[in-house]
């Protein structure tokens, strides 16, 4: 069973494992249309695609009409049915890739997880992996036999932004915040309009957790560089701009052997949509 990462060659030799199922979560937001365009114009044999605004996230508004975030967690029983859609069983093997670093495949490794499904891992250096050990990809489209997976308890952690309001006083937890440097320090209004971060927060943009070539970096590396960030993993809580790059953080602490930290789904779409919230800038 492989929990989190696998390499291009491993994957090649499962393409047609009745028991893997390969789905590709590539995305740009700045172009929703973009991952199922690259996925209509080649992806890896038997793989399926994934949206991100649509698959693997649910309504920006809840039922009282709340602003939840970009990319909000979608409901559990709707992401069950998804990946029984994905044919996707109890006994499956799940393997996510994008061509972005994980940024996006990261997302659906955590939303398995959240629904207690432990064999899921990401392809280490995406697309341009699979692409470098010369393998190829197809353009047509398999459809898989319904999948029966069931749902357990998770094996993730989440916290609300109500927890994070509370926090700013209590100081229990230690924000992480995945989003680029800029982002982070409230320079970018392309992509944040509202800039800035999470009064305490700490910045870890997600690319960090990657080599030069795209694969993430070793276990021990990743542990030298995320401890001192984290403090205790338990009590730590990653977030990015919308709750999806944020699972990239997770991702590279599992790894690490730190397990344990929290997701805030909301992420700065949701904190910063309530003005009545504290804004910090600048550096950490």
């Amino acid at each position: 069973m492989f929990t989190t990462l696998i390499d291009a060659n491993t994957l090649s030799q499962h393409l047609s494992d009745p028991q893997w199922v390969i789905l590709d979560c590539r995305h740009d937001l700045m172009n929703p249309d973009f991952g199922r365009n690259a996925f209509a114009e080649g992806h890896i044999e038997s793989a399926q695609f994934a949206n991100i605004d649509t698959d693997l996230s649910g309504p920006k508004k809840d039922a009282d009409g709340v602003f939840r975030g970009r990319h909000p967690l979608p409901d559990r029983a709707a992401l069950l049915e998804t990946l029984r859609r994905w044919g996707i069983n109890d006994d499956t093997q799940v393997v996510a890739y994008d061509a972005h670093g994980g940024m996006y495949a990261a997302r659906l490794w955590w939303l398995l997880r959240w629904l207690g499904h432990g064999a899921v891992a990401v392809l280490d250096g995406g697309l341009a992996a699979w692409s470098a050990a010369g393998l190829p990809l197809v353009t047509a489209v398999t459809e898989r036999p319904r999948g029966s997976l069931a749902e357990k308890a998770a094996l993730v952690r989440k916290v609300s932004v109500g927890d994070l309001v509370e926090n700013l006083d209590a100081k229990r937890l230690q924000v992480v915040d995945a989003r680029a440097n800029d982002r982070f320090r409230g320079e970018n209004e392309t992509i944040d309009p509202v800039g800035g971060h999470i009064p305490g927060a700490r910045n870890r943009f997600f690319k960090d957790n990657l080599q030069a070539d795209g694969r993430f970096k070793d276990a021990a590396t990743l542990k030298q560089e995320l401890a001192p960030i984290i403090g205790t993993p338990a009590s730590a809580v990653m977030q990015c701009g919308s709750g999806v790059t944020a699972c990239h953080n997770l991702l590279a602490l599992e790894i690490a052997g730190l397990p344990g930290a929290a997701l805030y789904p909301g992420s700065w779409s949701e904190w910063c949509a309530d003005s009545t919230r504290p804004i910090a800038t600048g550096p950490a």
